[in-house]
């Protein structure tokens, strides 16, 4: 039947223009059009929110066209019998009252508050609307993919949402566009009075024959009810687009709303009645009219709740709907409990202080500063860490979990501070190794911290040894961390600045995982990927000839070589060990290649002795003070890489490609034939 009915009753509309109606049936739809409308004006004060009622747009262009066809078979009666049934004549008589100027100013004005008034700041709102809700599309569908990747929504929410944020777009657009029926509706109103009018008077005195009087008093009686008839249903539907287009998202429909916002305001009523009261006492002002409303204010907020009472009642109401807690055994809960976070970090019971705020710790904050140092110096963002205490764990220990597995461990003493330094051991408290690099150092009592500081020891507090061992974690397993999610969102954040490279990448057929293993094996390697537009472009170079792995990351390397090799000088300066050309032409020759990319095929004895000899000229560099890069031949780079990394991690293996040609090379050993013979 609904599917029948709405096209049945639109090619009707359409009929009515052509089709003379009797005055019956012309009053039976004048009274259906006005029930129409005063439905419609309280489904738009019903709703919750705008998009419960998306079909608006379109039956408002309904509604316009059916006012229209009305006043169309109304014209055609007026002028042809000078009469249009009780109805519109009913609506004539009770407007002019005797008086026909009186009936055309109420007509105007009804016009001029439609018009001016409701449907132009409709339209303007209506326009607004739909501007601001496409500019803010584009975040609002990140935040959709944010939180999608982060784990808070599934797939099915992120699509609802989707649908949701695009139906709001469309349909704030077709208002901006449907607000302007009203504004037409409006002045064919005028047009069709003023025709009624002068037709009117010119068929009565030209053809029928009546004098000016009699012609003036029926006709103008007649357009005066038929634009009033025709013009309070238009008036109702001006305001349900008002209201419509000015709701905003809220928990309850219009009524409710208004009566909870407003008469939760205690003292703004208790005001509005005390100053109605001042105003009884101005001389010249009637007295009784403001004595009863201010009586009747003063009485009503006497009886609205407080301030306390309301928050109360929120408390109450916020108990009521939140869901409870899924029990531990329930699937829910045990899917929660089962769920691997990327990044953890567990703390013993006595640790707990740092991450508990009420008790001054400030953990949890430094921990969220970490995030953003990380992401502004690699070049990712980091999943959230997942803090929570262990009872298990030892007293005064915390460790690092990455996807479950410890990475991991270090002790930190409430109440003490760690003295980084040599020399320490007149200072009191237990010697230890700093986590992060090994260093000398000694867990001392608060108080003790200005005498470490005297004996020029670094001295930091727990949070801050967990904070920054945690980021040394961070770093290391950087790439490990990185999902495919989240290298998506990268590409996605890389498109909105760089369209054109995304799109040849995508051209080139490099698939997201090839993206992801590349900016994997970067930051396996320390080095930042914040420029991912330089990698895709080297990536879309170097997927014309081939796709292996190891090929790509090497381009990607040569690709940011200057800023890395610059990254790791310090004012123009670069200390370097480089291979006696006799050996890396050796290593050269022993270069193969395999399923996990290239490897030296070199004797286990002879691999051993050129790690170590690797290890020993870096150590000589640190003890320098300076932090030295091997360098050899770019081919050679990806197998030495991997075979030194085992003794000397933090060593930065570079080719001669990669070294910028403005920094000072400082030559700190050579690993020659003779160290790495055994």
């Amino acid at each position: 039947m609904t599917l029948v009915g709405v096209p049945a009753a639109v090619v009707c509309i359409v009929i009515m223009l052509v089709v003379p109606l009797p005055t019956q049936l012309i009053d039976i739809l004048i009274t259906l059009n006005l029930v129409f409308a005063v439905i419609i004006l309280l489904t738009s004060m019903y709703v919750k929110r705008a998009l419960d009622f998306s079909v608006f747009p379109s039956l408002l262009l309904i509604a316009t066209m059916y006012r229209l066809a009305l006043n169309v078979s109304v014209t055609r009666q007026v002028l042809l019998h000078a009469h249009a049934g009780n109805v519109v004549a009913s609506f004539g008589h009770f407007v002019i009252g005797g008086s026909l100027i009186v009936g055309l100013v109420v007509f105007l004005i009804i016009i001029v508050i439609q018009f001016i008034v409701i449907t132009n700041g409709a339209q303007r709102v209506a326009e607004v609307a739909a501007r601001f809700t496409l500019d803010g599309m584009p975040g609002k569908q990140m935040a959709i993919d944010a939180d999608l990747n982060s784990g808070l929504i599934d797939k099915d929410e992120a699509r609802r949402r989707r649908r949701e944020v695009a139906a709001e777009a469309d349909f704030y657009g077709a208002m901006d566009g449907a607000s302007k029926f009203v504004r037409g509706d409006a002045i064919a109103a005028i047009v069709i009075m003023a025709i009624n009018l002068v037709g009117g008077f010119a068929i009565g005195v030209l053809q029928n024959g009546d004098n000016i009087n009699a012609a003036i008093n029926t006709y103008s009686l007649l357009s005066v009810g038929d634009g009033l008839a025709s013009q309070l249903p238009a008036l109702l539907i001006s305001i349900s687009t008002g209201i419509i287009v000015t709701r905003a998202g809220t928990e309850s429909d219009l009524g409710t709303e208004f009566i909870f916002q407003m008469l939760r305001q205690r003292r703004a009523v208790r005001m509005a009645g005390v100053a109605v009261g001042v105003l009884a006492l101005v001389p010249g002002l009637p007295k009784l009219p403001f004595i009863l409303v201010s009586a009747t204010v003063l009485a009503i907020s006497a009886r609205l709740p407080d301030d306390a009472a309301l928050g109360r009642r929120k408390e109450q109401e916020a108990a009521k709907t939140t869901p409870p807690p899924p029990s531990p055994d329930s699937p829910e809960g045990l899917a929660r409990d089962m769920k691997v976070d990327p990044l953890e970090l567990e703390v013993s019971f006595n640790l707990v202080e740092l991450v508990d705020p009420t008790r001054g710790g400030d953990l949890l904050d430094r921990v969220k500063a970490l995030r953003r140092k990380i992401a502004l110096e690699i070049g990712v963002v980091l999943p959230l860490v997942r803090t929570r205490d262990n009872i298990d764990l030892p007293a005064n220990t915390y460790t690092i979990r990455v996807h479950g597995a410890e990475v991991a461990r270090g002790n930190a003493f409430p109440g003490h501070v760690l003295a980084i330094g040599d020399m320490l051991g007149s200072l009191p408290g237990s010697p230890t190794k700093e986590p992060v690099f090994g260093l000398d150092a000694k867990w001392a009592p608060a108080a003790a911290r200005a005498q470490a500081e005297r004996m020029g020891a670094t001295v930091v507090d727990p949070a801050s040894v967990i904070t920054t061992h945690l980021a040394e974690v961070v770093k290391q397993n950087a790439g490990k961390m990185l999902t495919r999610s989240a290298t998506k969102e990268l590409v996605e954040i890389t498109k909105r600045s760089d369209p054109v490279v995304v799109e040849e990448l995508s051209s080139a057929q490099v698939s997201l995982a090839e993206v992801q293993r590349v900016l994997r094996d970067l930051l396996d390697e320390g080095i930042s990927v914040r420029n991912l537009s330089r990698i895709f472009e080297a990536l879309t170079e170097k997927a014309r000839t081939s796709h292996d792995p190891e090929t790509f990351v090497e381009a990607s390397r040569l690709a940011l070589g200057p800023a890395l090799s610059i990254s790791l000088a310090s004012g123009g300066r670069l200390p370097v060990v480089t291979l006696d050309p006799l050996l890396e032409h050796q290593l050269s020759e022993s270069l193969r290649s395999g399923d996990g990319g290239s490897f030296l095929a070199l004797p286990p004895e002879r691999a051993e002795a050129l790690t170590l000899a690797v290890a020993q000229r870096s150590r000589e560099a640190e003890q320098e003070g300076d932090s030295p890069v091997l360098v050899c031949a770019a081919p050679l780079r990806p197998a030495l890489h991997k075979l030194v990394k085992t003794a000397v991690p933090r060593m930065p293996v570079l080719s001669y490609a990669e070294l910028a040609p403005q920094l000072r090379l400082d030559t700190r050993g050579v690993v020659s034939l003779a160290h790495a013979t055994v």
